[in-house]
């Protein structure tokens, strides 16, 4: 799930990206210090998102302050945090745990392996179980569910792409409220984008090695290429919709690159690449 949700930096101003990076250092610090250094070697660009997301609607008092930290030895980095902040952090942690959890199991879901990463978090977890019941449910059902779809190989999309939409319209809501039907919505909408994004990027691989991909049965059609840019679209111009309900002020500026530009930074590489070998096969 980690990865797509991110800014697009050559479309940033200098002020608002020295922002999203104090955002940034504020949840890498949250997680050295909920988790210690485990934490931080997991640091999630979508879990940043989250943070200045709920942010942004809720305005609660930001802590600000400068450090400096392992990665950045020589210089204080900015940082902003608050309630939220940990939130996101627990979130993430919750979201790497399970997805290490699911990556033990072969696709007859027996272990691959007795001990895995996955294990150095389950302590962390079972406090954030505790403190988001709701959440880790909605997660441990996802990754289940998920499983079960990549063993009956469904090439239904818009099933497949929903569980992970579900589970992060879970995560958007931290709390109930009159939010929480837009957060849902706009969550489930990003979900399923992230979800058919990451598997429209790992399909070559995929049919190589003969893993699970979704996409796969619509592969041999004509207009595949159209098909999948289409389907993308419309889960982003979905999300878009519910996000601009919210009234958001602060941070609006990067929240919005994100959502409008930065969701789409690894498709344009994708294309770019894509678009060089096909010059480089034709010369």
């Amino acid at each position: 799930m980690f990865g797509y949700v991110t800014v697009n930096q050559d479309e940033l101003k200098i002020r608002d990206y020295k922002r999203y990076r104090s955002f940034y250092c504020g949840l890498c610090r949250s997680l050295q210090k909920r988790f210690g250094i485990r934490g931080q070697v997991i640091l999630p660009y979508d879990m940043v998102f989250v943070d200045i997301l709920l942010n942004g609607l809720y305005e609660i008092p930001l802590d600000e302050e400068d450090r400096f930290c392992a990665a950045h030895p020589s210089r204080k980095q900015h940082m902003v945090s608050n309630e939220i902040t940990d939130y996101a952090a627990d979130m993430g942690i919750l979201l790497v745990y399970y997805k290490m959890l699911d990556d033990r199991l072969d696709e007859g879901g027996r272990l691959k392996m007795p001990i895995s990463k996955a294990d150095i978090f389950k302590k962390p977890v079972l406090k954030v179980k505790a403190g988001w019941p709701r959440q880790a449910k909605a997660v441990e059902e996802y990754i289940k569910s998920l499983r079960e779809c990549e063993k009956r190989r469904t090439d239904d999309l818009d099933y497949v792409a929903g569980l992970t939409g579900n589970a992060l319209g879970e995560i958007l809501v931290m709390k109930e409220d009159m939010w929480s039907p837009f957060l849902r919505r706009m969550g489930f909408f990003l979900g399923k984008y992230v979800y058919l994004m990451d598997a429209y990027e790992d399909l070559e691989k995929d049919s190589k090695k003969g893993n699970y991909n979704p996409w796969a049965p619509y592969r041999v059609r004509k207009d595949y290429d159209a098909l999948a840019e289409n389907t993308l679209t419309m889960m982003m111009a979905e999300c878009a919709k519910e996000f601009e309900k919210l009234p958001i002020v602060q941070d609006i500026d990067i929240l919005r690159n994100i959502i409008y530009s930065g969701v789409w930074n690894q498709y344009r590489a994708m294309k770019d690449k894509q678009a060089g070998k096909d010059k480089e096969d034709k010369a």
